[in-house]
């Protein structure tokens, strides 16, 4: 049987990736650091995915294990592996680049000559390339020419809303609600050897048009629900956009990205309306309602200047697209207030110290940009007012 090690055991990694890898015929092992689901994978060797809509389905995946990323059995595993994934968070890819260099360091120690394709599945872009070079510096020379050879780093743009476990549910551990929407596509020509055969996976010469479609539709009106609705005292995505006021702000952002990227990209502008329309009604589904908390959370990092809120915002712009609803976007992002999320508090401490203007123009990028920095900090005030 085919082996895949799949990083991050979360309800990502075991709803999305690890799913579709274990019913295209892998054995998944699951890297975490977290011992009691790595434990219950190894008893288990099985889990459960429901898919939630009107009609519910429920998947068993199995041929599944686990273990610890920093045990040495990963290196055991990591010479069969035709396939590495990651499911983790942007900042969280570092921090496992030192275990994939031993990987790599053990195949090319053992002589294995076969293919290796190490794939991140992180919203960020070109999320496969950053792992590269941070597993470069973990490599010799000699290892570093092995991996040219023999490794690949396809990077990828994944798209399935996977709401956290609620133990209200009385769910086990190991079960995953999840969406019946997904996609996973990836780079073509990232792979080294041949694609591997894996159900759900499409593979594309034009990723940068997927990558920004996904990022500058779904993750900008996912953060324009939740920024809005925190601001607006709800606690769910479902609750905030079934808000018409809301609702509206979102839905016309989401036509002013979508108007840049159909110029940017070339995308049917009727089509593009239907992917937005699929959107709405991913967020209205009642079976996975998610907090604004979690989809909010480091807001730093989404209103920095290539990410969900300002780059469409700016691409809107170069078409002569008035970004009236992303700009209040924006701005309610910088009301978004949580004090377990480090950067929320961040955010918040630097308008306090620094004014909101300086720390709208500091953290969005936008200091070349003041008429759009004011426009920001307009709406911000309006919104502080009310």
């Amino acid at each position: 049987m085919k082996t895949a090690i799949q990083f991050g055991a979360g309800n990502i990694g075991r709803g999305f990736i690890g799913g579709l890898l274990s019913q295209s015929g892998y054995k998944v092992v699951f890297a975490d650091i977290v011992n009691e689901i790595i434990d219950k994978l190894n008893s288990e060797k099985e889990y459960k995915i429901f898919i939630v809509d009107e009609n519910t389905e429920i998947q068993t995946i199995k041929n599944v294990a686990g273990v610890h990323t920093l045990d040495d059995g990963l290196m055991d595993v990591a010479e069969e592996a035709e396939v590495i994934t990651t499911a983790v968070g942007p900042n969280v890819l570092p921090k496992i680049a030192p275990n994939i260099a031993k990987c790599i360091k053990r195949r090319r120690e053992k002589g294995i000559n076969s293919f290796l394709n190490i794939i991140a599945c992180k919203n960020k872009v070109k999320a496969s390339d950053s792992l590269r070079d941070a597993v470069l510096e973990f490599l010799s020379d000699e290892d570093k020419e092995y991996l040219s050879e023999f490794v690949g780093f396809p990077n990828s743009v994944v798209d399935r809303i996977v709401p956290p476990r609620n133990p209200e549910n009385n769910d086990d551990l190991l079960t995953v609600r999840v969406e019946p929407f997904y996609e996973w596509i990836v780079d073509k020509a990232g792979f080294k050897g041949g694609i591997p055969e894996i159900q759900g996976m499409t593979v594309t010469d034009n990723l940068p048009a997927y990558v920004e479609r996904k990022l500058f539709t779904l993750n900008t009106g996912h953060a324009i629900t939740a920024y809005l609705g925190k601001a607006m005292g709800y606690q769910t995505i479902r609750s905030s956009i079934s808000d018409p006021t809301i609702y509206n702000y979102f839905k016309s952002a989401m036509e002013e990205s979508g108007a840049a990227l159909v110029k940017t990209y070339g995308f049917d502008p009727e089509a593009h309306s239907n992917y937005i329309n699929k959107i709405i009604n991913r967020f209205k589904n009642p079976y996975l309602d998610d907090s604004v908390d979690r989809v909010g959370r480091e807001p730093l990092r989404k209103l920095s200047r290539n990410d969900r809120l300002i780059k469409p915002l700016m691409m809107a712009l170069e078409y002569g697209i008035d970004p009236e609803n992303l700009i209040v976007g924006a701005a309610a992002a910088f009301t978004f207030n949580n004090n377990d999320d480090p950067q929320a508090a961040e955010l918040q401490t630097r308008i306090k110290n620094n004014g909101i203007t300086n720390t709208v123009a500091e953290v969005t990028g936008l200091e070349g940009h003041p008429r759009i920095v004011d426009r920001i900090v307009e709406a911000y005030q309006k919104m502080k007012n009310r």
